[in-house]
């Protein structure tokens, strides 16, 4: 779970990236921008629901 959310955020982080490079294309920043957010908002209440101590995929 852990190795999706990372690729999401990789993702997410070059589409807004590529968004406020390329002109014309402001829009994809802001949606790669929220995405990036909510994924890493999501991967954050996910790992501090996991009790600690115990291992999983």
């Amino acid at each position: 779970m852990v190795r999706i959310i990372l690729w999401l955020l990789a993702a997410w982080l070059v589409i807004t990236v590529l968004g406020a490079v390329i002109k014309g294309v402001f829009w994809l920043a802001v949606i790669g921008g929220v995405l990036f957010l909510g994924t890493a908002a999501y991967g954050a209440i996910k790992s501090s629901k996991r009790p600690k101590g115990i291992k999983g995929p």
